[in-house]
């Protein structure tokens, strides 16, 4: 399930900053990244199974293995874990809605944090 229209998508940041807000509301990128991409993940270990929130970002200048990139936020999306196969996103998923509301919330507050900084997404 991907998250429209919660004006993340486009906002650009420095590394650090980006990093530092992400951590700030629970999205951790432990070696999700290569040189020109990053993924913050927050996990969560429901009865209904395991979810990650998962935010993308992209280099849009520099290097994320120096930490010198300015990133770019893509959309937003919840999947649900499935052992061996990994995380699926599909429409197809049902997803608990409280988790789902969470979810809103993590992302508005990410959205508020950087509004903070003077940084906005970019249409």
């Amino acid at each position: 399930m991907y998250f429209e229209n919660k004006t993340l998508e486009n906002i650009t940041a420095e590394q650090e900053l980006l990093v530092s807000v992400m951590e700030k509301n629970g999205l951790e990128c432990d070696g999700a990244w290569d040189y020109d991409r990053m993924t913050f993940d927050k996990r969560f270990d429901l009865k209904e199974g395991r979810y990650y929130l998962r935010v993308f970002c992209s280099a849009i200048s520099g290097d994320v293995g120096n930490r010198s990139a300015v990133l770019k936020i893509a959309k937003p999306a919840l999947g649900k874990y499935y052992y061996p196969h990994g995380v699926e996103y599909g429409e197809d998923e049902v997803f608990p809605k409280h988790l789902v509301r969470e979810c809103e919330q993590i992302l508005a507050n990410v959205k508020k944090d950087f509004a903070a900084y003077g940084i906005e997404a970019s249409i």
